[in-house]
């Protein structure tokens, strides 16, 4: 939490959005690049109205083949539950835009298609975070949830319809190579769900460095920072 704490300490104050930080994930199966994401945190300007954080992302994936966009852009509270969501999928045959909106303890997910429509509602009470295993900077939110004790949260996984219990634990302090190089780093761990463990990799100020999976052999590591 010591990182989120010092990005909350340096975000404005006034409605209007301001970007707290940016930069791009390079996505590796094994030793081979699949995907590179671009992705912009800001804080402030709400949908919802109020402060709190907004990510808008793209990861566009060219292996394996047909290729794919993903483009989510999340708002969420100062606690960070998720208030608003706007994701656009672009397949060749399978493009949908899916929309997300918080209601009185719950968030409704839409699925929007060509041909079909699908929703459903989900629990939204307590610690709450919205996920995707192919979006690395969404993880971001559920290592600003993890302390040292392990932490059981609702994750939502809107291009599944579907909700997991995952449990997310602060391991301190490691050392982890990222870009062929060894740093300290925050390590968070996050257990749970269909991608198995996932591990974070934070930087002192909370910016997400890097994130692994062993069980699919996917790791996004991030360019060097400005």
């Amino acid at each position: 939490m010591i990182g989120f704490l010092l990005l909350l300490a340096a975000a404005p104050t006034q409605a209007q959005a301001q970007a707290v930080d940016s930069g791009t994930f390079v996505v590796r199966r094994d030793t081979t690049e699949i995907a590179r994401e671009t992705f912009q945190l800001t804080r402030g300007g709400l949908t919802a109205g109020g402060t709190g954080w907004r990510l808008a992302t793209v990861v566009r994936y060219g292996r394996p083949r047909p290729a794919v966009t993903l483009a989510p852009i999340l708002e969420v509270a100062d606690d960070t539950l998720p208030q608003t969501l706007q994701y656009d999928v672009a397949e060749r045959d399978r493009s949908a835009r899916i929309l997300g909106q918080l209601g009185p303890g719950r968030f409704t997910v839409r699925v929007v298609a060509r041909a079909s429509e699908r929703a459903r509602e989900f629990p939204a009470t307590g610690a709450t975070v919205v996920l995707d295993d192919s979006v690395p900077s969404l993880y971001v939110f559920a290592a600003w949830l993890a302390g040292g004790a392990p932490r059981t949260v609702n994750a939502i996984v809107p291009r599944a319809l579907r909700h997991d219990a995952i449990v997310i634990r602060d391991l301190g302090q490691g050392s982890e190579r990222v870009g062929g190089a060894a740093a300290t780093l925050r390590h968070v761990q996050v257990t749970g769900g269909p991608p198995g463990t996932v591990d974070l990799w934070l930087d002192r100020e909370g910016r997400l460095v890097k994130v692994a999976c062993a069980g699919t052999g996917i790791t996004a590591e991030r360019l060097p920072l400005n």
